[in-house]
């Protein structure tokens, strides 16, 4: 079970996640928010934070980066009545590991919660320490990400979804499995924000290298291969 910091502002939504988190064997702890909550995540011992996007003070958005310092990289969901592609986005790019539009419900963020906590994907040429495919190398003690001897600096997200794709090498994954696997999340038809990212990878992974790794099969989903021919 796991010990959650809440950081929202509105007294009942707090209270209510606080309830149900702890409904299913979790101990949390609301705080109504950024500044408080930063100063909780002093004292240490949170497995994860469900944050707030609209906050007195720094939004969730600005908090996200305060978080990581303090906490490293634990797993951040963040809780919004924006529902937007765009404001999932922002999230994403924030540092989010995770998206839930108001009103949700408790089980289906308990499963979320739980999802990104033991989180663990075979496959791939990995070792405890280092995930590889052709020329890329992801130092999994750091989160250092090189191919060949360049550095690529990604976001969190994006670091997640190149990561998933280097333990699961020469294989077409479909956007639904890159949704459940990397967002946690079903895939919306209706929404573009796999193929968003897809070209965030693109242009940091691929562009000014001769072998390009990350392909499309069209209507199929996304490959990292460096012999695929579309």
């Amino acid at each position: 079970m796991y010990k959650v910091l809440v950081i929202e502002d509105e007294k009942r939504v707090a209270d209510t996640i606080v309830r149900g988190l702890a409904e299913f064997g979790h101990t949390a702890v609301a705080a109504g928010d950024g500044p408080q909550g930063l100063a909780l995540l002093d004292a240490g011992g949170f497995d994860a934070v469900i944050c707030d996007v609209m906050l007195p003070g720094p939004s969730g958005f600005e908090l996200i980066p305060l978080i990581r310092e303090k906490a490293g990289e634990v797993p951040v969901i963040m809780l919004t009545a924006l529902g937007t592609t765009d404001d999932k986005l922002e999230g994403f790019d924030a540092g989010a590991d995770d998206y839930m539009v108001k009103p949700f419900d408790l089980r289906e963020l308990n499963a979320r919660l739980g999802l990104l906590m033991r989180r663990s994907v075979p496959g791939g040429e990995t070792t405890r320490d280092e995930a590889s495919y052709h020329d890329i190398r992801i130092d999994l003690r750091t989160n250092n990400v090189r191919r060949g001897e360049t550095e690529l600096r990604l976001t969190p997200k994006e670091f997640n979804f190149l990561l998933y794709m280097v333990r699961n090498p020469e294989r077409i994954l479909p956007r639904a499995e890159i949704a459940e696997k990397v967002w946690g999340t079903t895939f919306d038809t209706g929404t573009n924000f796999i193929d968003v990212y897809i070209n965030y990878l693109r242009k940091k992974v691929d562009r000014g290298f001769d072998t390009k790794l990350i392909h499309t099969k069209p209507g199929v989903g996304f490959i990292l291969s460096s012999t695929y021919e579309n």
